[in-house]
């Protein structure tokens, strides 16, 4: 590959493999250092490009229905006490397309409902889904600020995400791995990937005191994708310090925020029959243990939700389960208002 050719590609969380834009596997993933093998100047230059993209877009470039939607969601009611976003994508007819993510969505929301007393109402969806807006990069963007806006003491909000997701390297001094996470809206490929610092901006920053975010992100490549100060190692039962090496801020403005995400920064994640009961029905293995642990225990902590989890998966992984992809090491994030 020459120095001005450059390969935009992103993980399949079934295949395993780095998947370029035109469909064939040019490009392959270091399971261990979780780096692309790629033109290191070329990606440089391309990855430049894409972290100084213009957050705001310009009205005329934005069609009619674009335009609509972000109408839609600015409208979104900001209720207080619960409310929640939930972020399916698929890919829809693309060769990376994921088969569970819509399942994901429509048995979170069932969770949050009937489990913790969301009203429908304080929940907002973004998925391929028929009535529901899609979930791009420009709507997931508002939404997120929507999640936020006018937080106040007292508040319960979630943040889910069930898609595919990468990283890239940080030119900023701002990760302790030398990598910034990223989550890959429908329109990635275009408009480029939302990645962790935006995110920790967005919805981590603004929260106030009394104020608690969960974030539950179902994809590869996870581990700290809000960027948060503290991070909290089941195999070591201890915090490990997550804190940015340039001395950025990272935490709150006084709340609580929390993520739980499928793996840690250099691994993938999986979407699995495994768990169906009929063996045919795809849904990520995050959001199944997840979903199966609190339901099952009225009183989860963090500790022994992360502990059901993991038994789960090991257990099915012993039944000769296919959970190719699949690690068993869950993070837990918590940034506390000292």
């Amino acid at each position: 590959m020459s120095s001005s050719e450059v390969t935009q590609g992103f993980c399949c969380r079934e295949c395993q493999e780095i998947v370029a834009d035109d469909g064939h596997l040019q490009t392959q993933l270091s399971r261990e250092s979780g780096k692309l093998v790629s033109d290191k100047k070329g990606l440089h230059v391309y990855l430049r490009k894409m972290l100084h993209r213009r957050r705001s877009t310009i009205p005329n470039s934005l069609s009619s229905h674009e335009k609509s939607a972000l109408d839609t969601i600015r409208n979104w009611e900001t209720i207080k006490g619960k409310r929640a976003l939930l972020c399916g994508v698929t890919y829809d007819k693309q060769k990376y397309k994921l088969k569970g993510t819509n399942y994901d969505v429509i048995k979170m929301r069932e969770l949050l409902m009937f489990r913790f007393k969301f009203p429908s109402a304080s929940i907002h969806i973004l998925a391929e889904m028929e009535s529901h807006l899609y979930p791009t990069k420009r709507n997931i963007q508002e939404a997120l600020r929507w999640l936020v806006k006018d937080n106040q003491h007292g508040d319960s909000l979630v943040f889910y995400f069930s898609g595919h997701g990468l990283r890239q390297p940080d030119f900023f001094d701002d990760e302790l791995d030398g990598f910034d996470e990223t989550i890959c809206p429908l329109d990635f490929r275009t408009e480029g990937m939302i990645i962790d610092n935006e995110i920790n901006d967005t919805i981590v920053r603004p929260l106030k005191k009394g104020v608690k975010l969960h974030a539950m992100i179902d994809a590869c490549h996870s581990g700290t994708i809000l960027d948060l100060p503290h991070v909290y190692s089941t195999k070591e039962r201890r915090w490990i310090d997550n804190k940015p090496p340039s001395g950025v801020y990272k935490g709150t403005n006084g709340g609580h925020a929390i993520s739980i995400s499928a793996c840690e920064d250099n691994q993938l994640a999986a979407d699995t029959s495994a768990f169906s009961d009929t063996g045919k029905q795809m849904e990520g293995a995050m959001t199944y243990t997840f979903r199966k642990a609190l339901l099952n225990n009225s009183k989860a902590t963090y500790a022994s939700l992360l502990a059901s989890m993991q038994n789960d998966i090991l257990a099915a992984k012993k039944k000769c389960f296919s959970l190719r992809g699949l690690f068993h090491r869950e993070r837990v994030q918590v940034r506390f208002d000292y």
